[in-house]
């Protein structure tokens, strides 16, 4: 009875909710994290649309709201506006999209962020998890990186959050890629042909528009104007598009060779654009077979 009253007591004032296991109808289901409102969407939103075309479900959150991230504006305006355009995002990918109300730029590794973290991997019941690497130059991003890591062991633990029905399975970590280089570079064990969804996502990215137009955090009124107008939206995506042409393509000729091991030789040199991900340690450890049947767009042997 103590027990009883003292599970009780913690709903009550810790906010949590019972919840019960997401209906079972044999898609995948895949959480993508990002620090921002842009992160998820710009580090994995081609991968995350061949996975909506197949009917899988993708959520892509933000974890915190993005509310300093533009040098022009900040505070709530700006929280609901990148919220707006994060939403606008997904729903172009055919996806699903959460902002979660943590101040940008504050973002800390704490328990009460763990059990955030961990809800929200159990909640969607997920079989793939994506996040940043814990090695970034923006402590937001790190710290997503710690907290996904953080929780790769405690979403399966029956008593840590115990009104959270925990996942009877772990899934698979994945890190989106970088380009940093201490402790250790970004492996690409997994690299995806992302060509078939490449023209979607720049338009859906068009969205992001005080991001990709306006500059975000670090951008000026100079920078502003160097883009085309907004009464302008073919010159707008067209000037958009040449940028992640070069960005997206350096991705697959940098991870040319994991392009070879998924998809053969003659396929992966036809390549043009490509998102890469690295397994992390912890969480389940997928052989290959495994990850053709969660990357369900790469060819089975």
């Amino acid at each position: 009875m103590r027990v009883l009253l003292l599970l009780v007591l913690t709903f009550c004032f810790s906010g949590f909710t019972l919840v019960e296991d997401s209906t079972e109808d044999a898609k995948l289901r895949i959480v993508v994290f990002g620090a921002h409102p842009d992160d998820a969407e710009y580090k994995a939103g081609r991968a995350a649309a061949l996975w909506a075309e197949r009917g899988h479900h993708v959520k892509l959150v933000s974890v915190t709201n993005g509310d300093i991230g533009h040098w022009g504006m900040a505070g709530g305006a700006l929280a609901r506006r990148r919220s707006a355009e994060s939403a606008e995002v997904a729903k172009s990918l055919g996806v699903t999209s959460e902002v979660l109300d943590i101040h940008d730029g504050e973002l800390m590794p704490t328990l009460e962020n763990r059990r955030k973290i961990t809800r929200l991997i159990r909640e969607w019941n997920a079989d793939v998890v994506i996040s940043h690497r814990p090695w970034d130059y923006h402590p937001d991003h790190r710290y997503v990186g710690v907290l996904v890591q953080d929780a790769a062991y405690m979403v399966a633990v029956p008593f840590f959050m115990p009104l959270v029905t925990p996942l009877k399975k772990n899934p698979v970590f994945l890190y989106s890629s970088d380009r940093f280089q201490k402790p250790y570079p970004f492996e690409a064990d997994i690299v995806v042909d992302v060509d078939p969804v490449f023209e979607r996502k720049v338009n859906a990215l068009t969205a992001l528009v005080s991001q990709t137009f306006e500059g975000g955090a670090l951008g000026s009124q100079e920078r502003m104007e160097a883009a085309p107008p907004a009464s302008q939206p073919e010159l707008r995506a067209e000037w958009l598009r040449e940028k992640w042409v070069k960005r997206q393509s350096g991705e697959a000729k940098r991870f040319r060779n994991g392009l070879i091991r998924w998809y053969g030789e003659e396929h992966a040199n036809k390549v043009r654009y490509a998102e890469a991900f690295e397994i992390c340690e912890y969480g389940r450890q997928p052989s290959d077979s495994d990850i053709r049947k969660l990357f369900p767009f790469l060819p089975r042997k």
